[in-house]
């Protein structure tokens, strides 16, 4: 229980599904691994994409929320996401391509000692390719065949995850003395941290900003969940979030997943999630992402779901 896995997911607001569908799946090359709803306002989709089985640790998820306004850019929020690339050929080679397709995006340059490449999508969410030459990935993560990308340019799943403070030391020190983050770079309005030592797949950059806080809307990031294995390990954790004196949700049933959520002091909405049962619990390997697919509790209120839901394809 001493140590998380890395990140699990990550999850965002778009305005559109239809549109962020067509990004993260043609331009980015990800496979959509589950065509949902949000549990808790299932007239709006929920949206996963990720590797072959959509492996904890590569799922980017997206809450399609229609009157989603612009996100104003502020202190208090997570702020950008990594994806790793296998090297720096393939920073070039997603430069060029962004280049064509009208993604905006920068110069190859470095974040967090590593080569990298500044990106946002359609909405405005910032993101940035690392170069993972030299770090090894999860040994569940699998390659998907079914995109357009090289297989030597294909990201292969989540690095380095941004989070931007007003009061640095808060959230240093929950990652720290709560989960056991190693820090492995410093400076003033800055630390990197990492879950795992010398794993970037668990990586955090926590720096500090003053100024208004975040007002979020379509492009920002709703929340970081953290890899857990077993339901029975979110159990302690969940013991010991409250015993730091924090509100937890304590323990909720997602059906691909367990999970609990709770805020830091400095308002960071974090979420532990377990590693299975996964998103082929009602989906053979080859269906993922194809059809729209609905927790038990949910299915007898389909036929009123899907009217309500925009065709995504």
């Amino acid at each position: 229980m001493n140590k998380l896995s890395g990140h699990h997911h990550i999850s965002m607001l778009t305005k559109n599904g239809k549109r962020n569908n067509d990004f993260y799946t043609k331009i980015l090359g990800l496979r959509r691994v589950k065509k949902t709803v949000n549990q808790d306002s299932p007239s709006m989709y929920h949206l996963f994409y990720g590797d072959l089985t959509g492996a904890a640790g590569t799922e980017l998820t997206f809450f399609e929320m229609p009157v989603a306004g612009r996100t104003v850019r502020g202190t208090n929020a997570i702020t950008r996401i990594g994806l790793l690339v296998p090297s720096y050929g393939s920073l070039q080679y997603w430069k060029n391509r962004f280049q064509q397709l009208e993604v905006e995006h920068s110069e190859i340059t470095t974040y967090a000692g590593k080569d990298a490449l500044f990106f946002e999508d359609h909405e405005g969410l910032r993101m940035v390719l690392l170069n993972n030459h030299d770090h090894e990935t999860p040994a569940h993560w699998q390659p998907w065949d079914g995109s357009d990308i090289p297989a030597e340019h294909r990201i292969l799943g989540m690095g380095t995850v941004e989070i931007t403070v007003r009061y640095l030391l808060r959230t240093v020190s929950l990652l720290k003395e709560l989960f056991n983050y190693t820090v492995v770079a410093e400076s003033e309005k800055e630390v990197v941290m990492q879950s795992i030592p010398g794993k970037v797949f668990g990586e955090i950059v926590v720096q500090e900003l003053e100024g208004p806080s975040e007002k979020p809307g379509r492009g920002s990031i709703h929340h970081l969940a953290l890899r857990v294995g077993t339901v029975e390990e979110l159990q302690q954790w969940d013991v010991k979030i409250k015993e730091q004196g924090f509100d937890s949700t304590g323990i909720v049933d997602r059906y691909y997943f367990q999970s609990l959520y709770f805020r830091d002091r400095n308002g960071i909405l974090f979420e532990m999630a377990t590693d299975g049962p996964g998103f082929t619990v009602d989906s053979a390997i080859e269906d993922l992402g194809k059809e729209l697919d609905l927790p038990p509790f949910l299915e007898e209120k389909r036929a009123e779901i899907e009217a309500i839901l925009e065709p995504l394809d």
